[in-house]
């Protein structure tokens, strides 16, 4: 048993989301996934600069590695500034010192005329906006950058951008990142993606897949839980599984005693061992990380049955690439109190266009 273990991996992240948090309520109630979709994350990311985006993956990262979390695997969109907008966030996590591999959520949601499609679903074409996303997408990892080809879901991308974005990816040598079957309304996802997907590819949720597909799957239990789309049962599948938090900060020891109690629900007889290997695959996108050395406030940081069961363990130090970046809970690079307070000051700037 130890207090020091490899930093953590948030396998799939969104973190434009930083600045959701105390955003004004929605002007009509959502009921449904999709209109969770419409009326929160679709108004928040159209309404997104980079100067936000900026302030918003600053806050995440700094969060992050506060967390024990050096690497992150991020999934970003912002219509409205798709150009440059995945070296901001590189550059962001650059400034803190986290490592972050992301991409450009390509969608066919928004139509020619700027316009969002309400519920013909999948597009028939793809659009202009899409195309940006794709070329967003190829010039950040043709620059060098970390990442993947970005995909939102099936079901707001038409058959030609997904074959595009699977085409591309290939061309490039990288994977897809792609929410699967999140929810009912994308339950055809397996069948339109079958002929496409890859073992390089990360597909996030799939909670309603109807099939097996190759690749990773990307498990985020608290997430699933607050949308209300039901388990994802990960452990039944023949994927290797990493964890995610879908937005929701990058807390992993957090995500895991979720994912564990979750697991348990519906099989009393699984083991902590389960979601802890699901932690410890993030390794597979990140492999620096079993040099990185997080202390942590407790003891038995490197036993599942011990963290399963016990909350409040708080990362004290954080060296990654034998640079010390986190001292008595505190990052050594940039002033977490001055990152909050810009991070607030473009939180009130993209509430008040919402």
């Amino acid at each position: 048993m130890g207090a020091v273990t490899p930093g953590l991996v948030c396998g799939h992240h969104h973190l434009y989301s930083s600045l959701a948090r105390g955003m004004p309520p929605p002007p009509v109630r959502p009921t449904t996934f999709v209109e969770i979709l419409q009326q929160v994350w679709w108004r928040l990311d159209a309404a997104l600069d980079l100067e936000m985006l900026r302030w918003s993956a600053l806050l995440g990262a700094t969060e992050a590695l506060m967390g024990g979390t050096t690497s992150i695997i991020d999934h970003h969109e912002s219509p409205a500034a798709i150009e440059g907008s995945l070296s901001v966030i590189a550059d962001a996590c650059a400034e803190v010192g986290v490592r972050v591999l992301t991409a450009y959520g390509v969608t066919d949601r928004w139509d020619d005329q700027g316009r969002l499609v309400e519920d013909d679903w999948p597009p028939a074409k793809m659009t202009d906006s899409a195309r940006r996303g794709l070329a967003e997408n190829e010039r950040f990892l043709r620059d060098g950058g970390r990442g993947m080809v970005g995909v939102h879901a099936a079901f707001t991308c038409s058959d030609d951008t997904l074959a595009a974005a699977a085409g591309l990816a290939a061309d490039l040598g990288v994977g897809v990142h792609v929410h699967v079957a999140e929810g009912i309304v994308d339950q055809d996802a397996g069948a339109r993606l079958a002929g496409l997907a890859r073992d390089d590819w990360l597909l996030v949720h799939c909670v309603h897949l109807d099939r097996d597909l190759p690749g990773t799957i990307a498990h985020n239990p608290r997430s699933n839980m607050n949308n209300g789309v039901g388990y994802a049962r990960p452990a039944a599948r023949p994927n290797p599984v990493v964890l995610g938090t879908d937005g929701i900060g990058a807390d992993m020891l957090e995500e895991l005693r979720l994912a564990y109690a979750r697991l348990r629900e519906d099989d009393v007889e699984a083991t902590a061992d389960i979601p802890w290997g699901w932690l410890a695959a993030g390794q597979r996108w990140f492999p620096e990380v079993a040099g990185d050395r997080v202390t942590w406030s407790y003891d038995h940081a490197d036993s599942p049955w011990h963290l399963a069961f016990t909350p409040g363990v708080r990362a004290l130090r954080v060296e990654v690439d034998g640079e010390l970046l986190l001292d008595d809970g505190r990052p050594t690079r940039v002033d977490v109190d001055e990152v909050r307070a810009k991070a607030a000051e473009q939180a009130a700037r993209l509430h008040a266009r919402l």
